[in-house]
């Protein structure tokens, strides 16, 4: 904020300071802007707007939208796509007395015209670099169409799969969502705001958003603050360090008070500890919902509790337009207050450019050359295939050869452009979607298609035709599942199994003779026992997307050999929601043989595939797991691990590190995820994986959120899953 800038377009061309030509700092800009704005002109910085809310929600108050923003009544616009339509708006922005332009937002989740895989499907490939790049093609699509702002990534941390938005984060542990979360910021924002293949970030939803009880969308989160510190607070923590430049408020409340108007998070933690020097936007109508809370009285108690909290912008409700200036003359809210909000976005928009060029955003030519490019399709693959988690493969069944002429493809999923794209493709150009019935036939094969069940009822249909298309063939292939609007916002579940008929038809399959490999297509972590027995191979293809038939076949066919692992467990029975590996040993620690123990009469305690799991058309094998000391200060020691490509082909394996405190001062998990490291080896090949060991990996929050490294024994625990562990014990003096 200190270095020089000239600023004679924003001065003299926009006429905010009547001078010809002046160099200052930013931050003086910034002051001199506000020191010329009306009390009016303030609080319309605070007003985001819908042009539409059929993407995200209701359009809210019945506002004169564009007359608003000629008055310079509003800050921000989102749901507004299109080069032409963005165009327009700055233009009527810049009509305003002060010509500030506006920001341009939107839910760009997975990919804006291209479509990528699911965040959850991308968290499965464990594969960094590659999740940074694809966010760096989500924000140049964004950004090649006009915005400037995406409302992403979101980083909240979920054991509950009944909750239907764990399909857009990267699963349930923080470890290794903080490391997605710094990439996805990155990869959005890149080294520079004004550079316009770039967008701001928006981290999401701050705070506990993913914990709601029982499952539910919108629910209240009931947590300790130690809890919170472990396992819910690292991924947006991680998101601040890496330069995020907004937060979205959650919807729920966190620790009795809403997130919207919670001091303790946005002022306290976010702003004074954290040091975060962005903006914080509420969620979609989220400070009028104040009221339902039963925390605000009405309307105008709302807009002051929640802009006294440290919310600077308001997304869609009209609280701050209706009531702060009534508000500052009543000394319920100082204006200090509101120009510390004010100036927060102000110095966003000039981090963008938009003064020195508010339409620097809208260039057609650009967009014709960045928008479903080649280049970013290709990536849009090798995330697909990179996505897909191998479950079962009996017998060795995958991959297919070239002996296989004819396929017996069923399923209505399996030929589902909307489907493929999954939740959150508002954007999307689903005619450009491939599915897996267009990529078996550019493939040359013999497609025998039948729906075999109906995809709205999920009844099987045609049961003789889908077996003879089965019996008539080389291989069956099935696709099973969610339809898309089955997870994302607004669907959470009381039952995430897949259809009892779908899953009785691959056991009628099975009756063929014929080997049945099956396609679990989904947004979430699901449950199908019956087809975990009977089918020859399971794969999870969750939403891939643009390439998602094309990375489908590439993994079948063995051309890419899969490679993910599963970021989330996934339960054998709906009553063992929510389920994660990182549980505590409590006073009666789980135990398969004995009584009296945390565990069910009922029911096993085990998953159906745990958290880290994922097969591959090779094999690996672990040895010579070590501790030695370590090289500097601030690296307590570091522990190393040989892995052997035992088999025939050339593959990749995702080496996870887990640690266990054997006694600490607070209660702590049985092993927590503290180093990843994806290899590529080829048959017979083997490589000495090295994790340092820092403060990182062996500290916790006490209750009071203080961060502690005690000295005394822990665990070392290394290998291809969370199940399949080598260990050896380290003590720290």
């Amino acid at each position: 904020m200190k270095r020089i800038i000239t600023l004679l377009f924003c001065l003299c061309g926009f006429g905010i300071i009547n001078v010809a030509s002046q160099t200052v700092t930013e931050e003086d800009f910034i002051s001199n802007l506000l020191k010329q704005m009306t009390l009016d002109e303030k609080i319309g910085q605070l007003a985001q707007y819908t042009y539409r809310g059929n993407f995200t929600g209701p359009d809210g108050a019945n506002i004169p939208k564009e007359e608003y923003v000629k008055q310079g009544k509003i800050g921000s616009m989102l749901n507004v796509t299109g080069i032409k339509e963005i165009h327009r708006f700055q233009e009527l922005a810049l009509q305003s007395r002060l010509r500030i332009p506006l920001i341009f937002g939107l839910d760009v989740i997975h990919g804006y015209r291209t479509c990528f895989p699911i965040p959850l499907a991308e968290a499965a490939s464990f594969d960094l670099a590659m999740i940074e790049e694809t966010a760096r093609y989500n924000a140049m699509e964004s950004a090649a169409d006009g915005l400037n702002w995406i409302f992403g990534p979101m980083v909240d941390i979920s054991w509950d799969a009944r909750w239907g938005r764990v399909m857009e984060g990267a699963g349930e542990d923080p470890y290794y969502g903080s490391r997605v979360a710094e990439a996805r910021v990155k990869g959005i924002q890149g080294n520079n705001l004004a550079d316009t293949a770039t967008v701001m970030a928006c981290i999401k939803h701050f705070a506990g958003y993913g914990a709601p009880t029982a499952g539910k969308e919108y629910n209240s989160v009931d947590m300790s603050l130690g809890q919170f510190a472990n396992f819910y607070m690292p991924t947006y923590h991680a998101a601040i360090k890496a330069g995020a430049a907004t937060v979205m408020s959650a919807f729920n409340d966190f620790n009795n008070i809403p997130s919207t108007a919670n001091d303790f998070l946005l002022n306290r933690l976010l702003k004074q500890q954290w040091g975060f020097k962005g903006f914080v936007v509420s969620d979609y109508n989220s400070v009028e919902e104040l009221v339902n809370h039963r925390y605000a009285y009405d309307k105008k108690d709302a807009a002051a509790k929640a802009l006294n909290a440290g919310l600077d912008m308001e997304m869609v409700s009209t609280c701050y337009l209706t009531y702060l200036k009534e508000l500052i003359q009543e000394g319920k809210v100082k204006e200090k207050t509101l120009d510390n909000a004010v100036r927060r976005i102000l110095e966003k928009k000039q981090e963008l450019g938009l003064f020195e060029d508010p339409f620097r955003y809208c260039n057609p030519a650009r967009s014709a050359k960045i928008l479903n490019s080649p280049e970013i399709r290709n990536a849009s693959l090798r995330m697909a295939e990179r996505s897909i988690v191998l479950l079962e493969n009996k017998q060795s069944v995958l991959p297919l050869t070239s002996q296989v002429k004819s396929v017996a493809l069923i399923g209505g999923l399996s030929k589902s452009q909307n489907d493929m794209a999954g939740a959150w493709a508002a954007t999307t150009d689903r005619s450009k979607i491939i599915t897996l019935y267009d990529a078996l036939l550019q493939k040359g094969l013999e497609v025998n298609y039948a729906d075999g069940y109906d995809l709205k009822s999920n009844r099987m249909t045609d049961l003789q035709k889908t077996l003879q298309a089965a019996r008539t063939s080389d291989i069956v292939l099935v696709a099973v599942g969610e339809r898309a609007n089955q997870s994302g916002e607004k669907a959470a579940k009381v039952d995430i199994s897949i259809p009892e008929e779908q899953q009785r038809l691959v056991s009628e399959l099975k009756k063929t003779g014929k080997p049945v490999v099956v396609l679990v297509m989904c947004g979430r972590p699901v449950i199908f026992n019956e087809i975990k027995e009977k089918a020859d191979a399971v794969l999870c293809t969750w939403w891939l997307g643009s390439e998602a038939g094309n990375a489908i076949c590439n993994v079948l066919w063995g051309t890419y050999n899969p490679s993910a692992k599963l970021p989330m467990t996934f339960p054998a029975h709906v009553g063992q929601i929510p389920i994660y590996y990182q549980y505590k040993s409590t006073g009666r620690p789980t135990s398969l043989k004995q009584t009296y123990t945390a565990s069910y009469i009922d029911y096993s305690t085990e998953p159906a595939y745990p958290f880290g799991y994922g097969l591959s058309y090779t094999t690996f094998g672990y040895s010579d797991l070590n501790v030695l000391p370590g090289k500097s200060p601030d690296i307590h020691a570091e522990v190393s691990v040989k892995v052997t490509n035992q088999g025939q082909r050339t593959g990749e394996e995702i080496v996870q590190l887990y640690v266990q405190d054997k006694v600490a001062s607070v209660t702590r998990p049985i092993k927590e995820l503290k180093g990843i490291q994806k290899i590529q080896m080829e048959p017979g090949e083997s490589k000495t994986v090295t994790f340092p060991i820092t403060n990182e990996a062996l500290g916790f929050y006490d209750n009071e959120m203080n961060y502690k490294v005690e000295p005394g024994e822990f665990i070392f625990m290394v290998g291809g899953s969370s199940n399949n562990l080598q260990q050896i014990t380290f003590t720290l003096k």
